[in-house]
């Protein structure tokens, strides 16, 4: 009984999607999830950081890393990963939001 009920509630959901793709109108919940971040060049993430007057130090700790990782992304020895570019976006776009927090 239990394992009929899933498979018409799964028939169901792939029922909406095709209808939501088709362009029909349906009561769903859509949620629109933003691309991965791009990768920064170290010459952006140096102007990020100048723009905000802000020292390596002083950028590491608004970006929760260590200043030796700021260095060594403004050196293009290492890239930030996708939490940390996300931030970089976020301080190149508002960096009132990085200020404030």
């Amino acid at each position: 009984m239990a394992k009929r009920k899933m498979f018409d509630d799964l028939r169901q959901a792939l029922g909406d999607a095709l209808a939501y793709e088709r362009g029909q109108k349906i009561d769903l919940r859509v949620t629109d999830i933003p691309a991965p971040a791009k990768m920064i060049r170290p010459s952006e993430i140096r102007a990020i950081r100048r723009s905000m007057n802000a020292s390596q130090v002083k950028f590491a700790r608004l970006l929760n890393v260590s200043a030796n990782t700021v260095e060594s992304w403004e050196q293009g020895a290492r890239r930030p990963r996708q939490a940390a570019l996300k931030l970089l976006t976020i301080a190149r776009k508002r960096p009132e939001v990085l200020l404030e927090a």
